[in-house]
């Protein structure tokens, strides 16, 4: 299969890049950027030199041929693009917000009509596996609602209450330089940000109405000092107290056949630049708390992209995203 990243220059178009040139079937044959078309992919992604020849192009999405199209734009700009793709047959994952939430939501949550709705499957892939099977056109989740939805899930229809504390690495802005992204401003730092108010918390009430859950939910990141990852603290209120041993044991089971799931003590290091989510829980009379780490351009963006591919393709759900994390 060939594959096109609308969007390539910027950090989720180079991890789709990276990592699809790992898999065993499918090539990314055009890359695209309106400021960069004509340039080599590699001045703008330097460390593809050697795996890479691509040069960024502009093309009208008329001349857009390929199997797939992965729409790496930002948001409000997909709209733009998918329906052109979808009526020409062409597969499309959409790494941006526009098709992730109902149109009356997202226009209410990003203020903003929406220009070109479809009904889409949200692509979680651990819980909307059949549906993405089936899907030509895919929602790719955002970041935190990956962490945070995969840490309170084997307990959504029991919680009373779920609060989400994340920490998110500085590359989850993206790689436009900002006052907030200015390394003075962020080295040695812990802020919080949108503290009541973040677009996500939008996507994580979804997911849990989905997974049949009362609960409340309520949001925080912080912005952390360090490139990539997501530290997702779930605290869960519960109606009655359960046991530490039954906790743990309902984690395992729940997950014990999703490969991209692992029950560990989690830390950002052992998921750089990885497709995992490693998690763990800790009890204590009706509170649980539920601690989840992913990388938030990998498992949190490019990498369930592929995933979501790989469902919707055919292909053997790993392919391509079988690889360690970088430690230290």
């Amino acid at each position: 299969m060939k594959a096109a990243i609308i969007g390539a220059s910027g950090y989720t178009g180079g991890e789709l890049i990276r990592l699809l040139h790992s898999h065993p079937h499918v090539t990314v044959g055009i890359a695209t950027s309106r400021q960069r078309a004509g340039r080599p992919v590699t001045d703008q992604h330097p460390h593809l030199t050697g795996f890479c020849n691509l040069t960024f192009e502009n093309p009208e999405i008329s001349e857009i041929d390929t199997d797939i199209v992965f729409l790496a734009v930002p948001h409000t700009a997909a709209m733009t693009y998918a329906p052109g793709l979808v009526e020409r047959g062409i597969k499309v994952i959409d790494l941006s917000a526009d098709y992730r939430l109902p149109k009356d939501v997202f226009e209410k949550v990003y203020g903003t009509p929406h220009t070109a709705w479809m009904d889409v499957p949200y692509g979680l892939c651990e819980f909307h596996r059949e549906e993405c099977k089936k899907a030509s056109f895919i929602a790719n989740p955002g970041c935190f609602p990956t962490g945070a939805t995969l840490a309170a899930a084997p307990l959504a229809k029991k919680a009373r209450t779920i609060i989400y504390d994340s920490k998110t690495g500085v590359s989850g802005a993206g790689d436009s330089p900002s006052a907030t992204t200015h390394y003075p401003n962020v080295g040695d730092n812990l802020t919080a940000y949108k503290w009541t108010s973040h677009r996500h918390l939008a996507e994580m009430r979804q997911e849990l109405s989905s997974l049949g859950s009362p609960a409340t939910c309520y949001f925080t990141p912080h912005l952390l000092p360090v490139n990539r990852g997501i530290l997702t603290t779930a605290h869960i209120l519960l109606d009655e107290p359960v046991e530490q041993k039954e906790m743990e044991e309902m984690y395992r089971t729940f997950y014990r056949n999703e490969p991209f799931v692992r029950y560990q003590r989690p830390s950002l290091n052992a998921v750089r630049g990885s497709n995992f989510c490693d998690l763990m829980v800790e009890a204590s009379e009706n509170r649980v708390v539920v601690v989840s780490a992913i990388d938030n351009l990998v498992k949190g963006a490019s990498g369930q992209a592929i995933q979501n591919m790989n469902l919707m393709c055919g292909f053997d759900e790993t392919c391509g995203l079988m690889t360690p994390a970088v430690l230290p």
